[in-house]
């Protein structure tokens, strides 16, 4: 039985393998047949190259392809709207007829071409193709259809008439102002490859794009170009618009010289706006750019160079202004060029101070930790920790410095001098990873005048270019080790437990507190102050070391607290013991109190977490409460 089945299953597919083969592509081919033949045009429309359309009281309009851009030849010279040129295009390529008849079937009815508008047709197409030696096919558009929505037209061989859509005449019958683009440029930003300017002056401003991702300056200076403001400023080159054009044969006014000459340059191509004379700026809408009053919007006769066309464009008056001084508006003002992660070591160094290292190992990972290096000629380097914010903060710093003037590209000696650069007063140098085996090195000097006039100036070791910064920049890259030490000073592991406070007052030697935490009744304050213990950070370190007695806001003030903390920590079977010290000064101000430890020669200002816990142990007796109301207040209340 599953044998039968499998027989007819068999047979069935076979049929219908038959069926398919010998029918359906059948089918298939004469469907296809049937579309070619209602096509009017064949082939020939595959690779249309230039058009041309023209008729009785029509203006002609000539284009042709350039690669794959289509231009206007006739009227005027201008790049042509792609839009308007594709559909024109795409109704020849695809252009069906309803209906067609032999001229010579007219002939035999006593009709001509006379009956049906194409003996003297109302507008003729031309368009060549497969390039200059191409063939040339005409199409001649005659009457609409009494029914409307159709049109006659002569075949290219003037051997039958074909009925089509009329949607072929209107794409062909689309006014200049249509055909024509309204932009100027059209090369985007991201296919541009160089901008140049040139002014009245004949002085000449050329920017490259390198690596496809920077922009530098070839003239008049070799420099880093700002990538940002020239993408835009290309940007707002693609967004100029033809406000109006001269009639044809009459010359542009271009003055005596240019004002600017505009050229882009992009893959295989080059476009070079000509702006002549300045026609003011009252021809312009008030409003139709938005330039504003500081830069108002300016009208001006221009050109584009191999186009015989002239035309006025109105001109943003800050892009005008950015363009004029491009030298400036587009250049970096970023001096130093890296990336804050990629930098493994940082040399600081100050007239009369000691070098100052900071560093990281290059191999480890970005969150490596940093190291302080300090340089003693009788003990030789001496390392400890960095603090990662504060190196991190002064990477960010260094990496956003900029020029806030373009002090000289050519600076005399005298200049120099004068400027600080004999004896820089910051020497920073950047040690940046390029690859895991590779490093490059930057090195930047910051002088100052003398007198110090409130300015500082900067320079890449190996380059003239000055610049002028915010003075600011010193206070950032300080030498002082201080800024750099790592602000936690000690943290107690997780298993670690403080059992015991013994505070006591230096200056008489009384015992303030003394408590076993573990057997004493709980106290939040004594609590606190343990749990803030545990943990010690610096909010800023005020000398190098250990220091008694130290400077408190301009004066001497000795240690007046000793905290004698015992430390219990997990050891084999047992538990050992240690008793940490630290010192405190007087609560000097709100915020300010001064903290010490030997062990980790340390005197530092407290965090406001430990200053408080310290409060509530230490003065809580003194901690007068909140103000009491006055009897005034008092008798002033309601009665229930």
């Amino acid at each position: 039985m599953r044998t039968k089945v499998t027989l007819v299953l068999v047979f069935l597919n076979v049929a219908l393998f038959f069926f398919i083969f010998k029918f359906e592509r059948g089918w298939r081919t004469e469907r296809a047949s049937l579309e070619a033949r209602r096509r009017v045009l064949g082939p020939e429309t595959a690779d249309i190259r230039a058009l041309r359309i023209d008729g009785p009281g029509l203006t002609p309009v000539a284009l042709k392809r350039t690669g794959g851009d289509w231009a206007l030849t006739e009227p005027l010279e201008w790049p042509a709207n792609p839009h308007a040129v594709t559909r024109i295009v795409n109704e020849l390529q695809f252009l069906e007829h309803e209906s067609s008849f032999s001229v010579r079937d007219l002939e035999q009815s006593g009709q001509s071409l006379v009956d049906y508008g194409l003996a003297n047709p109302r507008m003729v197409v031309t368009f060549t193709s497969g390039g200059e030696g191409g063939r040339e096919v005409t199409l001649r558009l005659g009457d609409e259809t009494k029914a409307g929505n159709l049109l006659y037209i002569l075949s290219p061989d003037g051997q039958r008439v074909h009925v089509v859509n009329l949607s072929l005449a209107r794409s062909l019958a689309l006014p200049v102002e249509e055909l024509r683009a309204d932009t100027i440029f059209s090369i985007p930003y991201f296919e541009a490859r160089s901008l140049t300017l040139q002014n009245p002056a004949n002085l000449r401003v050329r920017l490259r794009r390198e690596g496809g991702n920077r922009w530098a300056f070839e003239a008049p200076i070799i420099a880093r170009a700002n990538k940002v403001a020239t993408e835009l400023a290309i940007n707002a080159l693609n967004t100029l618009r033809v406000r109006s054009f001269t009639p044809p044969g009459a010359a542009p006014s271009l003055g005596a010289a240019p004002a600017l000459r505009i050229t882009l340059e992009g893959n295989n191509r080059r476009e070079t706006l000509v702006l002549g004379a300045e026609l003011g700026t009252t021809a312009i809408a008030e409003g139709a750019t938005g330039g504003g009053a500081a830069h108002p919007d300016i009208e001006f006769s221009a050109t584009l160079e191999g186009k015989s066309a002239a035309f006025t464009v109105a001109f943003p008056g800050h892009l005008l202004d950015l363009l004029r001084n491009a030298q400036e508006t587009l250049r970096e003002s970023r001096i130093l060029e890296f990336e804050p992660a990629a930098v493994t070591g940082v040399t600081l160094g100050a007239p009369n101070q000691p070098e100052l290292i900071l560093q990281r190992d290059s191999a480890a990972p970005v969150d490596a930790p940093w190291q302080l290096v300090r340089r003693d000629p009788a003990q030789g380097p001496q390392t400890q920790p960095a603090d990662p914010a504060a190196v991190q903060r002064l990477l960010e710093q260094l990496s956003a410095l900029a020029a806030a003037k373009f002090q000289s590209d050519a600076p005399s000696d005298a200049d120099l001098e004068n400027w600080g650069f004999n004896q820089p007063e910051r020497e920073i140098t950047l040690t940046v990873a390029t690859s895991p085996n590779a490093t490059r090195t930057l090195k930047l000097q910051i002088g100052v005048t003398t007198p110090r006039d409130g300015r500082a100036y900067a320079r890449l070791a190996g380059e003239r270019f000055i610049y002028a910064v915010a003075p600011a920049i010193l206070d950032e890259a300080t030498v002082s080790p201080l800024a750099y030490r790592a602000r936690l000073l000690r943290e107690l592991p997780a298993t670690a437990t403080i059992t015991a406070l013994r505070i006591t007052d230096r200056q008489n030697g009384a015992v303030v507190v003394e408590r076993n935490l573990a057997d004493a009744p709980a106290d939040p304050a004594l609590a606190g102050l343990a749990a803030q213990l545990r943990t010690v950070r610096a909010r800023r370190f005020v000398a190098d070391g250990f220091a008694e007695p130290n400077m408190v806001g301009g004066e001497e003030r000795p240690w007046r607290y000793q905290v004698d903390a015992t430390v219990a920590l997990p050891a084999g079977t047992g538990t050992q013991t240690e008793t940490e010290t630290w010192h405190f000064t007087e609560r000097v101000a709100g915020t300010l109190q001064l903290g010490g430890s030997e062990r980790f020669a340390a005197t530092f200002e407290l965090e406001q977490p430990l200053l408080d816990a310290l409060w509530r142990v230490i003065y809580a007796d003194r901690d007068p409460g909140p103000p009491a109301a006055s009897p005034a207040s008092t008798a002033a209340e309601p009665k229930d």
